[in-house]
């Protein structure tokens, strides 16, 4: 079986990479709906002799999601779910658009966050059905098209998939030492708006109601909810407020993130945060605090640390490296965890820098890890 697939994925080298490049040079920024629409169809073309089920779930205001079935019915309660992103951070109006390799890396928009892990994903499958084993395993590929800005229109369709299945694989970047992710934090993300009284600066005294001033005081107090040893972080990442320097501003609000491990410490950040809104220093202001999205923290002990030890052994019989690695950043791991179902994510291949233009993928980790992939899936369908 081993040596079925790697043959497979050995002749198939190059039409990974070249896969790779098409979708690549496709933008697919989170808000540019023909683009991630259009990687969409490029995936489909990929995966259509592979004799599987598609459903495309029609988005209005983002790309359509994609669930690709094999026919199979499980012996055993559960399919096995693969999912993964077709959206980066890279909107239509970016300078990065180009693809690129050199003898060890390759360049572009997303070439790691995440399309070298749908190509690793797509070649497992292809694989799998190159060796008559596709049609002994009852697996789901979820592709969505959101997960740069939250997942808010497939994290339904995320967690109805995830309650439905016995384990899950999600394909974001792997660590550059082997390591895919056992455990994430948590997140929450934010909008604070301070109100004031606007004027004229040259008439304003020092019980100005200003919204900048009170903007400020409220930054300095969330910015003390960091708590290095407890795991949380906080973070003011965007400010903005009043119309002109000759102004009092009647109007301010900041853009917020915050990290936490546990889910109880994201109850009480809660509670934090509407203490810090609710009790503005400025009188005459009023402060509110929306959250925008959240994702609860993946826990990385218990059922995630029986699957990793389940494809430990897998990856030790291929002599590829492996180690468990527990993640700041959040993905739609978070939501299938919070199923309640076995996850583990970073199983797409190696590289670095991602979000920025200087992101690369490490060429030699895709095929391995579409190798380990592929031998995960099959010892489902020899399990079955």
């Amino acid at each position: 079986m081993q040596d079925c697939l790697q043959s497979y994925l050995t002749a198939h080298r190059r039409p990974m990479f070249d896969l790779l490049e098409k979708l690549v040079r496709i933008n697919s920024g989170s808000h540019n709906k023909a683009g991630v629409d259009a990687v969409g169809r490029a995936i489909t073309g990929a995966l259509a002799d592979c004799h599987l089920q598609l459903t495309v779930i029609q988005t209005e205001m983002a790309g359509n999601a994609l669930v690709f079935r094999t026919p199979a019915l499980p012996a055993r309660p559960g399919q096995v779910l693969l999912v993964g992103h077709m959206d980066t951070v890279f909107g239509p109006d970016t300078d990065f658009t180009d693809y690129r390799e050199d003898d060890a890396r390759s360049y572009g928009p997303g070439v790691i966050d995440m399309k070298g892990g749908l190509v690793a994903g797509i070649f497992a499958i292809r694989a799998l059905a190159a060796a008559n084993l596709l049609n002994r395993i009852a697996l789901a590929l979820v592709c969505t098209a959101d997960e740069e800005i939250g997942s808010p229109y497939s994290r339904a369709l995320i967690q109805t998939e995830a309650q439905k299945s016995a384990c899950a694989f999600v394909l974001e970047v792997g660590g550059t030492d082997g390591q895919v992710v056992t455990g994430r934090k948590g997140n929450l993300s934010a909008r604070l708006t301070v109100s004031g009284q606007s004027g004229h600066a040259a008439f304003a005294g020092k019980d100005k109601a200003s919204a900048i001033t009170e903007l400020a005081h409220q930054i300095l107090a969330i910015e003390a909810l960091n708590d290095p040893s407890a795991g949380l972080s906080a973070n003011v990442g965007t400010v903005a407020g009043g119309i002109g320097p000759n102004t009092v501003a009647g109007h301010a609000e900041a853009r917020l993130d915050f990290r936490f491990i546990h889910p109880e410490d994201g109850l009480r950040l809660r509670t934090r945060l509407a203490g810090i809104c609710g009790n503005p220093t400025v009188p005459g202001t009023v402060c509110r605090m929306d959250v925008l999205s959240g994702r609860s923290p993946m826990p990385a002990g218990g059922a995630n640390q029986h699957l990793y030890r389940r494809i430990a052994r897998i990856a030790r019989r291929l002599d590829i490296s492996l180690a468990p690695e527990f993640r700041s950043g959040v993905s739609d791991a978070n939501l299938i965890a919070a199923a309640g179902t076995p996850v583990i994510d970073g199983l797409g291949p190696v590289g670095g820098e991602d979000h920025s233009p200087r992101e690369y993928m490490i060429k030699h980790s895709l095929p391995q890890r579409t190798l380990l992939l592929a031998c995960i899936l099959a010892d489902y369908a020899a399990a079955d």
